[in-house]
């Protein structure tokens, strides 16, 4: 006769409880049993399941769990060698605990060679595409010669890229066809990464998570000012689109245009985001809004006869079509882009390797501090 107290009660609530495990730990075609798998199951610090791909079952829970997002590369073959620093310590302070896919975009093929090391480092989905001709290229409604004397003279200027047509091709890409590549058509956000870059920082949580839990469209590391010789006709440029029926009454009030202009839109000041590390929507770019501005900007060709880079074109748009609550500055991200870093202040738990005391942050070349509303920090 069985005799059913409490202690035999807890006993065989245990027993139920563990033997599916035992199960696991027994089974040889189960992943489980390799010991390279037992250091995969951790929990974000806002409670969220984010890895656990040993059985069929929990690997649904994974992908519940994981935002619809990327990673996006945009690389060159050559580049390959100070990819792979990054990319390994992109996996050791983040991915290797969250499992996000990396699309890997290139004006012409991958080397196999490339391709195998790339997909040697990680678990994730990886997939490369070829950027289409005709966004890798000179559109028909540019003056050819015009555009090539414009290189000669920022050439002969000494002013940084302004030789070149590639990284022109690079900016223009970034501007306004990254998004809308096949590749990423799939994704709701993106986490734009750089050969060479660094990580200086566990980053314990989920920023994709973040970014829609907390209604964010937009955010950055680093702040800069640009180059003021490299887009001459920019504000101008944004200003006329501004004038169109319609188009200046769409802002919203609460927006940061007093984080690119410090005279209410009469000039612009230089400041954008440093767009070589972005975590965004890419319904932001996607959006009528911003498709009408980047055609605009585009067909008036400046970004072939100046320079114009990505990052003041999404920071200018972003500062003025968005409410500034909807940008973020991921200032617990430890990050490093020659020359500059953002290193945290609060490094509790992060395991950083950079010292917050050579922050970019105040510097006067900076404008993360005009974003925080304090005042630069003059050596």
């Amino acid at each position: 006769m069985i005799i059913f107290n409490k202690t035999n009660i807890i006993y065989t609530c245990i027993l139920v409880s563990i033997l599916p495990i035992i199960y696991q730990l027994t089974n040889s075609n189960s992943r489980f049993w390799n010991l390279q798998y037992f250091n995969k199951f951790p929990i974000s610090n806002q409670g969220h399941l984010v890895r656990f791909e040993e059985t069929k079952e929990y690997s649904t829970i994974i992908e519940e769990s994981r935002e619809n997002a990327c990673f996006v590369i945009l690389i060159r073959n050559q580049e390959l060698a100070d990819w792979l620093v990054t990319m390994q310590e992109l996996e050791d302070r983040f991915n290797n605990k969250f499992n996000y896919p990396y699309v890997f975009l290139n004006d012409v093929p991958f080397t196999d060679s490339f391709m195998e090391n790339v997909r040697s480092l990680t678990d994730s989905k990886v997939e490369f595409g070829i950027i289409p001709k005709e966004h890798w290229s000179v559109p028909s409604f540019i003056d050819q010669e015009k555009a090539l004397k414009s290189r000669e003279k920022m050439a002969n200027d000494g002013i940084i890229y302004g030789g070149s047509l590639p990284y022109r091709h690079m900016c223009r890409f970034e501007s306004g066809f990254f998004f809308r590549h096949n590749l990423t058509m799939k994704y709701d956000y993106y986490w734009r990464v750089e050969p060479g870059v660094s990580f200086s920082c566990d980053i314990n949580y989920d920023p994709f998570k973040y970014m829609r839990e907390n209604n964010k469209l937009y955010s950055f590391t680093i702040t800069i000012h640009e180059f003021e010789q490299t887009i001459p006709s920019l504000w101008n440029t944004v200003t006329n689109y501004l004038d169109l029926p319609g188009i200046r009454e769409s802002l919203p009030k609460d927006n940061a245009m007093g984080f690119v202009s410090d005279n209410k839109g009469a000039t612009y000041n230089g400041c954008h985001f440093w767009s070589n590390f972005e975590i965004a929507s890419f319904d932001l770019w996607r959006s009528p809004d911003y498709i009408k501005f980047f055609n605009y900007l585009d067909q008036s060709g400046g970004f072939f006869y100046e320079r114009w880079g990505d990052a003041p074109v999404h920071s200018i748009f972003a500062s003025l079509f968005l409410p500034k609550e909807k940008i973020h500055f991921f200032d617990n991200i430890g990050y490093y882009h020659s020359p500059y870093s953002h290193c945290p202040a609060n490094q509790k738990g992060l395991s950083c390797h950079c010292d917050p005391s050579e922050s970019f942050d105040m510097d006067p070349y900076s404008c993360t501090w005009k974003w925080l509303g304090k005042s630069p920090k003059w050596y």
